[in-house]
């Protein structure tokens, strides 16, 4: 799932300082699992706002609102009404939340609550990590299942840097080498013959050096 964080309170409460109608507008979906941007998140970081706007004695009128999802049209549309009545929006969605209310309302300024960061799961209460780098060609038939382009710090394809010692990463003690993890999980399948043969020159055009990424599913017969 995609995982984000809310901004710091003061960088919202500057970005709206100038709007009379402020509408904060929570995400169902990733951000409400991550604890970023869902229902709780939402109405705290209204109330924080309306606070604040109490504190310095400025008029301002601040709602909130929920939709399940503000990357899907159809639910950015149940919106409408109260996007259309604000002088601005806070979006607590990923940034193709924000993206997508901003280009369905494209007279109203649409602002970023949270700082979206990557791809991943929870490893424990209140923690994730990085799995995915979404680079559109995917190696973990390869890999025994562990992504070397997110969860190495280079990106290694063909084995362990030469900082890699004990099984840590040379950027921290903390993080585990990718590629030891790699190594120790296709040894225990029986699966080493995948690391004789040096791995091809990866093909970046998937990812993200020809613009925006676009997919569209020919199979799918759409009246």
């Amino acid at each position: 799932m995609i995982i984000a964080e809310q901004k710091p309170t003061k960088e919202i409460i500057e970005m709206t300082r100038d709007y009379k109608r402020v509408l904060v507008v929570g995400c169902g979906s990733c951000v409400t699992v991550c604890f970023a941007g869902g229902e709780r998140e939402t109405k705290a970081l209204a109330s924080g706002l309306r606070l604040a706007a109490g504190q310095e004695k400025r008029d301002v009128k601040i709602d909130m609102a929920m939709t399940l999802r503000q990357c899907e049209w159809e639910f950015v549309e149940e919106l409408a009404e109260k996007v259309e009545s604000a002088d601005a929006v806070v979006s607590t969605a990923c940034g193709v939340g924000v993206q997508a209310v901003a280009e369905r309302f494209p007279d109203t300024r649409v602002l970023p609550g949270l700082n979206t960061n990557f791809m991943g799961m929870p490893v424990e209460q209140g923690v994730w990590l990085e799995n995915c780098g979404g680079c559109g060609n995917c190696v973990l038939d390869q890999t025994a299942g562990i992504c070397p382009i997110a969860r190495c710090a280079k990106s290694m394809l063909n084995g362990p840097c030469g900082g890699s010692q004990n099984g840590k990463c040379e950027v921290s003690s903390e993080i585990e080498c990718a590629w030891d993890l790699i190594y120790k999980r296709l040894k225990r399948q029986g699966q080493l013959d995948f690391l004789i043969a040096p791995a091809p020159l990866k093909d970046w055009s998937t990812s993200r050096d020809g613009g925006q990424r676009k997919i569209t599913r020919g199979d799918l017969k759409i009246p």
